[in-house]
């Protein structure tokens, strides 16, 4: 046993200003979220007048009772949509997450229909994206409730169009992996996107609502001249009984859900996987509301992130691997929910010799098939001769090989800064980790904003100085604080997570249940094997 034993001080001024500025951060992020919560359910009377559920009541009743719902990305698109923040909905016009259906779990994607009638956006693209790429590494039945009035036209921009052949093109691998895909038509589903309606195994129809067509009449009138009401060209009846594209046909949103249960516990999808037996385990030894007060919202400060670690993983056990050697780069071994794990963080800037030490742990994790958390809370490599002299480009180089080419699942949290080449050795999203979380007091930046702006500013007199000017003192100083305006308005949480650099902003008091949850996921991805085949599924 490797007890850590706590020197936080609860009652001390600084602990209590952390855990002022972490609240007020969790604030704003559920406001944020709550006003996409608002927003779609001020559409209730007309869903209502049409006999339809709203898109959370949809995914209340598909999912378990009772049982946990991982939402992600609910910050996407905040922000970008609008110039003005105040106005802005986030989370990309879709609700995405992963749960249990039927006992299964699965990765399930909802068109936000409530809002703007579920019209694809920009950072709705990158959004399915992410989350169809979660169901293929995890091995998850993907469940999609579909309703979207597809590209808004107005806004239409080739570089999405283009890109958003992905989706369809995913939805093809996830069949042909052999990972069912199973879709609710509750409206439309038109255009380019009735192929997210046809390239699924199962296809559930609602009738009198789903529209599935290539053409809408307006554009079929234009295009051919041709007439044709949306329900002789695509409508539910039409598509279960002539065209074969639905192969069940539901009488409302109550029922087509129901069917999609029913068809979830048909498939036996856990035959074949071991029921993990309930282990005893030893919660930590802290209380993880001691966790708002940790982090400091300057993160020049220093922190110990031992103490994170003793309020998160089994019994505040943890292992430090190599402690004495290269100290500010911590590693070592520790359970959550008896699940085990390797973590690696951060108590500052990373040496060579951390950064060797770093690529030891990872390879022996990767060794005994080890999962690997990253908590990122770096301002980067260390710099200056000596520690160029010494191998920092060489060492660094090899701890962003080793976390590259890692064949265990990698599961990265923001705690605090994550600046540089830091941000790429602790497994930053570029280095694709199996979940990546902030948390909200997060900043991700090359640089910290006044070193960029100093750095610009001995550029800048340099230049000048070589051309013979006059040094312009107010103009340096013009230039560093653009600088150290344009790096801090990109470095917070409200804008990684809207730019989907991340899969969420959590709740530092969840950390434990949130990794108790993705560790379970990665460990059944780990012995299930699907059936996969050559090619997708095709219809009749």
């Amino acid at each position: 046993m490797a007890i850590i034993e706590t020197n936080i001080s609860t009652g001390s001024e600084s602990f209590q200003t952390n855990r002022g500025g972490m609240l007020a951060l969790l604030e704003r992020v559920r406001m944020l979220e709550e006003r996409t919560r608002r927003t779609s359910s001020a559409s209730k009377p007309r869903f209502e007048k049409r006999h339809q559920l709203l898109p959370r009541e949809r995914l209340a009743l598909l999912l378990d009772h009772g049982t946990p719902f991982l939402e992600l990305a609910t910050l996407a698109g905040y922000g970008l949509d609008v110039n003005d923040p105040d106005r802005s909905v986030p989370g990309g016009g879709l609700i995405a997450g992963i749960g249990y259906v039927s006992g299964v779990r699965c990765m399930v994607c909802a068109s936000d229909s409530g809002i703007d009638a579920g019209a694809l956006q920009p950072r709705g693209l990158d959004k399915q994206l992410r989350v169809q790429e979660l169901a293929l590494e995890n091995k998850l039945p993907y469940v999609q409730l579909v309703e979207s009035a597809g590209a808004n036209l107005m806004a239409y921009r080739v570089e999405d169009f283009v890109r958003g052949g992905n989706l369809f093109r995913n939805l093809a691998r996830l069949s042909a992996a052999g990972l069912p895909v199973l879709t609710i038509t509750h409206g439309s589903s038109t255009a380019g996107g009735a192929y997210q309606t046809g390239l699924s195994d199962y296809i559930i129809m609602v009738r009198g609502r789903s529209r599935a067509f290539l053409a809408g009449p307006p554009l079929l009138k234009a295009a051919t001249g041709e007439i044709a009401t949306e329900e002789e060209l695509g409508g539910a009846e039409m598509h279960t009984s002539i065209s074969g594209l639905g192969d069940y046909l539901a009488e409302d949103d109550r029922d087509a859900l129901r069917i999609a249960r029913d068809i979830m516990s048909k498939l036996e999808w856990n035959r074949g996987v071991p029921r993990e037996n309930a282990r005893p385990v030893a919660p930590p030894r802290y209380d993880k509301e001691e966790l708002l007060g940790i982090m400091p919202m300057d993160h020049k400060r220093p922190v110990d992130m031992k103490e994170v670690i003793a309020r998160i993983v089994d019994d505040s056990d943890f292992l430090e691997f190599g402690a004495r050697y290269g100290s500010a780069t911590v590693c070592g071994h520790a359970m959550i929910d008896g699940y085990p794990l390797g973590i690696i963080t951060n108590n500052g800037p990373i040496d060579p010799a951390g950064a060797a030490k770093a690529t030891h742990f990872i390879q022996s994790c990767c060794q005994a098939q080890v999962p690997i958390l990253y908590l990122n809370n770096t301002t980067g490599f260390m710099v200056g001769r000596h520690y160029e002299e010494i191998g920092s480009i060489k060492h660094g180089s090899k701890m962003i090989q080793a976390v590259t080419n890692a064949t265990v699942p990698q599961i990265t949290i923001y705690c605090g800064a994550s600046f540089g080449a830091g941000n790429y050795g602790m497994c930053g999203r570029g280095f694709h980790p199996r979940f990546c979380f902030s948390w909200p007091n997060a900043k991700t930046a090359v640089m910290g904003g006044e070193q960029a702006a100093q750095t610009m500013a001995i550029v800048t007199e340099a230049a000048m100085k070589r051309k013979g000017a006059e040094v312009d003192h107010d103009q340096l100083d013009k230039l560093q604080r653009k600088i150290v305006d344009n790096f801090d308005s990109q470095m917070d949480v409200f804008t990684t997570s809207a730019l989907l650099l991340d899969d969420g902003v959590i709740d530092p008091r969840d950390t434990r249940a949130v990794l108790s949850y993705v560790l379970s996921v990665c460990r059944e991805a780990q012995v299930r094997q699907p059936h996969a085949m050559q090619f997708s599924v095709a219809r009749p």
